[in-house]
């Protein structure tokens, strides 16, 4: 089976789910949840059992919520609560929807990244955060990834997590790429952007130490504008191919007469 989420934005970010038994050819009318539940960013993630779990930001993107089916998509639940988001707007113009990125485990845990500033003094910056559940329904309390230390200057968003499905448990290998300004108050003309690294062979508590994997700052006006701002992207795409975890992101250089934006791929 496949499944996809979308929202239908001219109904308030109404969530809808469609299922496919014939590898995308056709699809499932598609169906709500059953509380008729609106988000954003939702990313169906599929345990060994069939049960299909879907992290989502609400429509407002000021918490997640997740809801699942158990019968192949044939129908939907209502919607639980993760866990409220705080979150601190990202400067110079950078469009920062902060939607979640999540995973699944070898033993079906799903795994939620987002960025939130709770750890921090006065909400200065955002972290990345991590909550946990086996079952959709109950989740772990956001857990903050150590990128560096709660004193530090530096702004992370946009994450995009990745887990080693051939891992679970204490064992579970994670990896997480993400974007950063390493001063958080800064301006348009003064943000340095750049993407990080950060990787754990056990689970949430042997993070090791972060990289940066760019390979010089960027400007956010080198980036495409957009009705929301300067765009990296809303998504960063981290997998883990044959043990190592490959990131695929956004790279700009000045523009002249063009922009000039491109797709990098790195890995730990």
């Amino acid at each position: 089976h496949c499944y996809i989420e979308y929202d239908d934005n001219g109904n308030g970010d109404l969530i809808y789910n469609s299922t496919s038994t014939d590898g995308g050819s056709t699809w499932s009318t598609p169906k709500p949840t059953s509380n008729s539940a609106h988000g954003l960013g939702g990313q169906p993630l599929v345990r060994a059992d069939g049960t299909v779990i879907v992290p989502i930001a609400n429509a407002s993107t000021t918490a997640l919520i997740s809801y699942h089916s158990s019968d192949g998509g044939q129908t939907w639940s209502a919607s639980s609560p993760v866990s409220g988001i705080q979150h601190r707007r990202v400067h110079a113009n950078m469009r920062d929807s902060n939607l979640p990125s999540a995973e699944i485990d070898g033993s079906g845990t799903v795994y939620v990244a987002w960025e939130d500033c709770r750890f921090r003094a006065g909400c200065s910056s955002n972290d990345i955060v991590i909550a946990t559940s086996s079952d959709g329904v109950t989740w772990s309390a956001p857990s903050r990834v150590p990128i560096d230390p709660t004193s530090s200057s530096a702004d992370h968003f946009i994450p995009g997590i990745a887990v080693d499905t051939t891992t679970s448990g204490a064992s579970t290998h994670l990896a997480l790429t993400y974007y950063f300004f390493p001063v958080a108050a800064c301006t348009a003309a003064t943000c340095q952007l750049e993407v990080g690294q950060i990787s754990s062979s056990s689970g949430l508590s042997g993070w090791g130490t972060a990289t940066t994997v760019t390979s010089s700052p960027m400007k956010s006006r080198w980036l495409a504008n957009t009705s929301q701002g300067r765009m990296a992207g809303d998504y960063i795409s981290t997998s883990f191919v044959s043990g190592s975890p490959i990131a695929a992101f956004e790279v700009a250089t000045a523009p002249d007469s063009l922009f000039h934006e491109a797709t990098a791929v790195a890995g730990t």
